[in-house]
């Protein structure tokens, strides 16, 4: 797994090269953001990932899915991933691409994880907290997560912030387990 995050991020730097080269780094995000969630499509990534269906079958259904939707850079690399066997790292490339380019850029992705939709003032509210904490813009992507009792939890990059009423409980049954030993 190691190897392929690996990869994943040498195709994302490639691409962020070229993208921010052309001044398209913003198209780029769009585009391969809207790509990868078109190749989540079952069917298309049974294609795509299928060993036996010629390379040349699979660049030509990308190319007509995806020609004059997206620009040259994204095609090319969608198109050298399948050629090199390496469709499934798609989504991973789309991460690493969006992270660098967002660094690049000053910003950065939080996941927020609530019960319930977050209404304008509250994403507006974690904008602002998380950005205070970063230093950077922080674009929210909320996912409904109906197991959360309560709070949030929101992901930045590899960390956690744990505010969810499961989180804090958990904390205060450690910081209890721990007064009791001494």
């Amino acid at each position: 797994m190691t190897k392929d995050l690996t990869a994943a991020k040498r195709y994302a730097k490639a691409l962020y090269e070229v993208a921010a080269e052309s001044g398209i780094t913003e198209q780029a995000i769009a585009e391969l953001k809207e790509a990868v969630t078109v190749l989540a499509h079952p069917e298309l990534e049974l294609v795509l990932g299928h060993p036996n269906i010629d390379a040349n079958v699979k660049t030509d259904l990308l190319r007509r899915i995806f020609e004059g939707q997206v620009s040259e850079a994204v095609l090319n690399l969608l198109r050298i991933l399948v050629e090199r066997k390496r469709a499934l790292l798609i989504p991973a490339v789309c991460d690493e691409f969006v992270r660098i380019a967002g660094e690049a850029l000053g910003r950065t992705e939080a996941v927020v994880y609530s019960p319930m939709p977050l209404s304008e003032q509250e994403t507006a509210s974690i904008k602002a907290s998380f950005g205070a904490v970063t230093g950077k813009s922080i674009q929210v992507t909320n996912i409904v997560d109906q197991s959360l009792l309560g709070g949030i939890k929101v992901r930045i990059g590899d960390t956690l912030y744990d505010g969810s009423l499961s989180g804090k409980l958990k904390r205060l049954e450690k910081t209890l387990q721990a007064s009791q030993v001494m």
